[in-house]
């Protein structure tokens, strides 16, 4: 109200929805952090004291209390899981995270970290925590707050010795940032120091090199895009997951067709892309309603990308509008952005 501007306005300027919005602003929805931090970033709020006493009233009897209550109760029961159960938990939190909502993960993996961290004692415990972070920061709604939680999970792996997780946690931080086209130079970072760190085939190169052509793609250099998208097929031929299996950290044959779409319609390459997007429509289990989205997202950025930007930019929103609230994520937010500024270059 102080900032003369409507809910509506609001939305528009997030990844929410004015009806979510209205339903947290009733009460009828939880406040999580990001939705609280989402006003003073859109309103361009500068003063970090006046957010911090926003967040802690809003927050606080909800969020933190929760979090208290199951790190205490998991201390007070002297009940500590075993290395192979934590990792089974955070293969659920990979899988949950491709079919649920990013707001419905958040709370409860947030609990389980609370709880993780008591039990860092270990080898084998920092490596599972470098995995759950991973995940975590990819419920985060604004790409400062993955990073963040990205370069904790970077430590936690290093403290692992586990030489696969750390390559995994760069190549799937790399890749997260770089197909959103957000922070280019640490997603270019995060991929340098993911291949450094092996030349072994495996996911985390995959995710790694793959970040490589995304970013690429962003500064404009097609011909180093499309020689690391290349490198990244050679290594998937040898390392894809199989077709039928449902988790963050694999990567079977329609993701990648998702990855290549994106980047694909980022060069304007029509051919190619339409390929990919084809192979990602046939091969997506049906239950991923999310990236059905991403996949009419790259469809549009195509469209705007060959002149069409009126056009792509309808495609675009007609998919936002489509998919219910509680199922966007930050990295889809992003990339309607990217379909609007695409637009408005061809106007």
């Amino acid at each position: 109200m102080e900032a003369g501007v409507t809910l509506a306005s609001i939305a528009t300027r997030t990844c929410y929805s004015a009806s979510h919005l209205s339903n947290v602003e009733a009460g009828r929805r939880t406040a999580t952090p990001d939705i609280v931090l989402a006003y003073p970033r859109a309103l361009g709020e500068a003063d970090v004291r006046r957010r911090d006493l926003l967040a802690a009233a809003t927050i606080g009897p909800i969020a933190a209390d929760e979090l208290i209550r199951g790190g205490f109760t998991a201390a007070l029961a002297g009940h500590r899981d075993s290395a192979d159960r934590w990792r089974d938990r955070v293969d659920t939190y990979g899988r949950d995270y491709m079919e649920i909502g990013a707001d419905a993960l958040q709370s409860r993996l947030a609990n389980d970290l609370v709880v993780l961290q008591q039990q860092l004692d270990n080898p084998a415990m920092w490596a599972v925590a470098a995995r759950a972070l991973t995940t975590y920061g990819k419920t985060t709604r604004d790409p400062t707050d993955a990073i963040g939680w990205y370069d904790t999970a970077r430590v936690a792996a290093d403290r692992s010795d586990d030489l696969a997780v750390r390559v995994w946690v760069r190549g799937r931080a790399a890749i997260a940032l770089a197909y959103e086209g957000a922070a280019l130079p640490v997603a270019q970072r995060y991929a340098d120091e993911a291949l450094a760190l092996s030349d072994r085939p495996s996911l985390g190169r995959l995710q790694a090199l793959m970040a490589r052509a995304h970013v690429a793609a962003g500064r404009g250099d097609a011909a180093a895009a499309i020689a690391a998208d290349d490198d990244a097929q050679r290594v998937f031929d040898r390392t894809a997951s199989p077709d039928g299996e449902i988790s963050d950290a694999a990567v079977p044959a329609w993701r990648m067709a998702t990855f290549r779409s994106m980047l694909y319609a980022r060069l304007g390459l029509v051919r190619p892309g339409e390929q990919a997007q084809s192979d990602a429509d046939r091969l997506r289990p049906a239950s991923l309603t999310r990236f059905a989205t991403h996949i009419e997202l790259h469809r549009a950025l195509m469209m705007a990308k060959s002149g069409d930007g009126s056009g792509g930019l309808a495609h675009a929103r007609r998919a936002w509008a489509a998919l219910p609230a509680d199922r966007r994520s930050q990295t889809l937010g992003l990339v309607l952005r990217e379909v609007e500024r695409a637009a408005r270059q061809r106007r």
